[in-house]
């Protein structure tokens, strides 16, 4: 989790190197039309993240609401962005600090309301990540 968010990732630039640079005004540009901007994806990565972490916590599957799995953009001020990034970071530190605490002998359990267990929870949170950082690359292209 660490190396495809911060680290030296082997598939190529981790999410946060993706995100250095972009200015507000570059995160909310849609280049592609009917598809998100880097600012819907950084905020869905941001709920996703959150909600993994609770299921881990809580140990069972939870809900995340439509308004909440792609949150409009209200505000594309650059202290907005500045502040999505940080929940961002903050959600994403929380997520790591849950799995680092999580023992061991309960990773083939499954979470109570759901069908995966706590080993593919915590890897589909590595894979949804990279998988929207390789969106996220290819929108940086474009916006720049």
């Amino acid at each position: 989790m660490e190396r495809a968010y911060s680290g030296k990732a082997w598939h190529g630039p981790s999410l946060r190197f993706l995100l250095r640079g972009i200015t507000a005004e570059q995160a909310a540009k849609r280049p592609v039309i009917n598809a998100h901007t880097i600012w819907e994806l950084v905020l869905h990565i941001t709920a996703w993240d959150r909600v993994v972490c609770q299921r881990i916590q809580g140990g069972k599957t939870t809900q995340l609401p439509p308004n909440q799995n792609f949150p409009a953009v209200t505000d594309s001020s650059a202290t907005a962005w500045k502040k999505a990034l940080q929940e961002l970071e903050t959600h994403h530190q929380a997520l790591v600090a849950a799995m680092k605490e999580f023992p061991d002998a309960k990773l083939d359990h499954n979470l109570t309301g759901g069908d995966y267990t706590y080993y593919i929870t915590m890897h589909g949170a590595v894979q949804h990540d990279l998988y929207h950082a390789g969106q996220i690359a290819i929108l940086k292209k474009l916006v720049k």
